[in-house]
């Protein structure tokens, strides 16, 4: 079987997880790992190829999909851009509401170059956006709900960092249990973002910080903790390594709607995820992604996607027929 040649941009907490997918996946072989770091510096669990990021372009004719690593603040506008001049790919561009906007500019990249990029893969943007579209094609009357967590959020964890006094910290999204139960019995409530999440901080201090100080800043941050419920513990390095190294998350998107006459019949549709490892289950859509934008670059087809844009057939190892005799 001729296995689909994959390079990996960034070695961090996703990029290795994307190495243990593609090793997982036999129909697969990482062809190489491209970093802004010194190559010397990356020792790969796997012992594959390090090249510098310059070096990219000049192996295009040896990997069939690049699998784009970077974060969404400022490393994938840029790299997903570039690399699409040269390779299939895969990114996991996050930032809703600047999705429109990444897509348009790699899908121009992409046709040009007639390759095959699969944009904002990963599970909220992407499986969860799978599953609300299935949810609302299904029940048009009705509404959604997503909530996230128990898990870290990795973006409102360095917000506490860059506090003054701050040595460390973790801080985890948990759902309002009643909440939860309100929307599971098809009640259809309006929740304000206060009711239906609360955000638990674990910090670990200089020995001269002023506590009340952290804990003030925290809670009134902007756009991150002012608008929550808020709790904030103060804890020591050994605790904090022992209990909080991992990166868990998770959540449910439901869709509660009615069917038939008068719309009196409830139906409830839940999809839940609870990952202990945010990135390694993250690295397991984009490498499924990566399979599915070179079978369609085989195709002929060229452009910019989203999980949207796939048949399901593809993100999977087996055949059509052997998925139509285990699985339907």
């Amino acid at each position: 079987m001729e296995k689909i040649r994959v390079g990996i941009t960034g070695y961090g907490n996703l990029g290795k997880g994307v190495e243990y997918a593609v090793e997982s996946s036999d129909d697969m072989v990482l062809a190489g790992i491209f970093s802004r770091r010194s190559p010397e510096q990356i020792k790969p669990r796997t012992g594959v190829p390090v090249y510098s990021m310059e070096q990219a372009a000049q192996m295009k004719n040896q990997i069939d999909v690049m699998i784009v690593c970077g974060g969404s603040a400022n490393d994938l506008p840029v790299q997903t851009a570039q690399l699409a001049e040269h390779f299939n790919l895969v990114d996991s561009f996050d930032t809703h509401a600047k999705i429109p906007e990444h897509f348009e500019n790699v899908d121009k990249i992409s046709r040009k170059s007639k390759k095959v990029s699969i944009i904002s893969a990963g599970w909220d943007p992407g499986m969860f956006s799978l599953n609300r579209l299935y949810s609302q094609a299904i029940l048009p009357n009705g509404s959604d709900y997503t909530f996230w967590g128990k898990g870290v959020s990795q973006g409102h964890s360095d917000a506490i960092r860059r506090i003054d006094g701050v040595l460390d910290a973790k801080q985890y999204t948990i759902p309002v249990d009643c909440a939860l139960e309100r929307v599971r019995s098809g009640e259809q409530p309006e929740l304000t973002t206060r009711e239906k999440h609360t955000r638990e901080c674990f910090v670990v201090a200089k020995d001269d910080a002023d506590l009340k100080f952290i804990e003030n800043q925290i809670k009134t941050m902007p756009n991150y903790f002012a608008d929550y419920d808020t709790t904030v513990h103060f804890i020591s390095k050994d605790e904090f390594e022992a209990e909080h190294s991992g990166i868990p998350h998770g959540g449910v998107v439901f869709r509660t709607g009615t069917t038939g006459k008068n719309q009196k019949n409830k139906h409830i549709i839940e999809y839940k995820l609870t990952l202990d490892s945010n990135p390694e289950f993250t690295a397991g859509v984009l490498t499924a992604c990566a399979r599915a934008a070179y079978r369609l670059n085989k195709e002929g087809m060229s452009g910019c996607k989203t999980l949207f844009d796939i048949p399901p057939s593809y993100l999977h190892q087996q055949s059509p027929e052997e998925l139509r005799k285990n699985l339907l």
